[in-house]
């Protein structure tokens, strides 16, 4: 997952939203951590599973991570001023994305984690142009055990 998620940063570094499934412990806080890290951050990478949103500044582009697995309906996410956060230059990391269903805004790049034996396989969906490039774009794919 961390590899994965070092390589994603290549492909993925700019504005856009990117949705994470998977069931608990499957590892998408794991590769949010990564992808962070690939993009430059280097502070601390909390799981905002209480805070809901964890914002990451790196230079002109924002990185939110949201984890909305203790939402009970999208209707939250426009309480916490969600609308506020997208404004077209910012990268949107959404754990639970079925949570805040109707506020959330779509997704370029949707990830389902499954396990897999002893490891985890990954699903990648281009669901925008956007996210077909990011998919096009990812180094080694073949290696990584996207499917």
């Amino acid at each position: 997952m961390q590899d994965f998620g070092l390589r994603l940063a290549q492909a993925a570094g700019g504005p856009g939203v990117i949705y994470f499934q998977g069931d608990l412990g499957a590892g998408k806080t794991t590769l949010v951590r990564s992808l962070l890290r690939g993009l430059g951050f280097r502070g601390k990478v909390k799981s905002p599973t209480y805070t809901l949103i964890e914002p990451y500044p790196l230079g002109e582009l924002t990185v939110y991570h949201l984890d909305l697995y203790r939402l009970a309906s999208g209707e939250e996410l426009e309480w916490i001023g969600i609308r506020d956060l997208v404004t077209g230059n910012e990268l949107l990391l959404v754990e639970w994305p079925e949570q805040g269903r109707g506020a959330l805004p779509p997704a370029d790049l949707v990830i389902v984690i499954d396990y897999r034996d002893s490891g985890r396989q990954l699903d990648l969906r281009a669901t925008s142009e956007r996210g077909r490039q990011w998919l096009e774009a990812l180094p080694d794919r073949r290696r990584s055990g996207v499917g």
